[in-house]
């Protein structure tokens, strides 16, 4: 009898070693009542379509106490997946103990540059230089955006008033998107290397901080040009005729300026070796959150920077919703 025990035993710890083991080499598949502790897969199910997002929850947390969450957007043809794996934002994640969102943005057929590209991640962030293929339906970003953070708040303990956003590329125009129509929900702000600009068919919800960030050769996905001095950044923000960085920044600056109303007075910082920033404020007494702030940073091309997570967090985390 006592050998029959001991045989159990010795099959009931083989069988936990086995489902541990199992967790450990499938990381990203979450149990259906819950979450792991690093990386997460969920889906949600958004009108006909099935999306994706991944989480990183950092090592500490342990449901408590509420904590900030920081949402991470893709550029073109990008995925959730590869920026939990290439932003730096699951490592300040896990350092800051904060819980890190990686959405997937769809795939279309688009019309870009006079191609047609099939099969193309895109955030639905128009006006843009691309548009749908006939028959093309795009999708609701907005409202995957908030189902997200809906789930997030069923199965976490959230700082409602600490949700950020960073966005890059394709994303950072998702980004901009959201800072009119998500700014009562977004704390605050990243735009990177990519921004919408002209008219806007909606005023901002609320007018929060914003910092849009290039690099001083970022010219587009493969593009080249003339590298714009760190000291041509007031120049580029004022000068509607100058054709460093195409113009962009100028343009950028007027349409943000414009709808969240803006003096458009700026005031320079930083160093001409590394990065060099420009900050507007409101034209409207008592808006103190109301910035904006440009940074140039050198020798960047198109690319999210190497250690800009743990940057963005610094400037981020100064900020949180009213």
């Amino acid at each position: 009898m006592k050998q029959l025990k001991l045989i159990t035993l010795a099959i009931s710890v083989f069988a936990i070693a086995c489902q541990k083991g199992n967790s450990a080499d499938t990381d990203t598949v979450t149990p259906p009542t819950g979450y792991v502790i690093g990386k997460n897969r969920f889906t949600i199910k958004m009108d006909s379509d099935t999306r994706e997002y991944f989480v990183h929850v950092p090592s500490d947390y342990n449901g408590s106490s509420s904590v900030p969450v920081v949402f991470m957007l893709h550029g073109t043809n990008g995925n959730g997946e590869n920026f939990y794996t290439n932003s730096g934002w699951k490592e300040v994640g896990e350092t800051e103990n904060i819980i890190t969102v990686f959405p997937s943005s769809w795939k279309y057929c688009i019309l870009e540059d006079g191609q047609t590209k099939p099969n193309t991640e895109k955030w639905n962030a128009q006006p843009a230089g691309w548009t749908p293929c006939a028959g093309e339906i795009l999708r609701d970003d907005i409202k995957f955006l908030k189902s997200i953070i809906s789930e997030l708040n069923s199965k976490f303990k959230v700082d409602n008033k600490r949700i950020y956003l960073v966005g890059f590329s394709n994303g950072g125009l998702m980004a901009q998107k959201c800072a009119y129509e998500m700014s009562n929900t977004f704390a605050a702000i990243v735009e990177s290397a990519a921004a919408i600009f002209g008219p806007q068919p909606t005023n901002p919800l609320r007018k929060l901080p914003v910092l849009f960030q290039s690099g001083n050769e970022d010219y587009g996905p493969g593009g080249t040009g003339p590298t714009a001095p760190m000291t041509s950044l007031p120049t580029m923000l004022t000068d509607s005729t100058s054709t460093l960085l195409k113009g962009h920044l100028y343009k950028f600056s007027q349409t943000h300026i414009y709808y969240f109303g803006l003096n458009p007075n700026f005031t320079i910082s930083g160093n001409v070796n590394s990065i060099v920033t420009a900050t507007y404020t409101s034209n409207t007494p008592n808006e103190p959150l109301n910035v904006y702030t440009v940074a140039l940073i050198k020798d960047l091309k198109h690319s999210y920077p190497d250690g800009a997570a743990a940057r963005n967090w610094d400037w981020l985390k100064q900020y949180s919703l009213p």
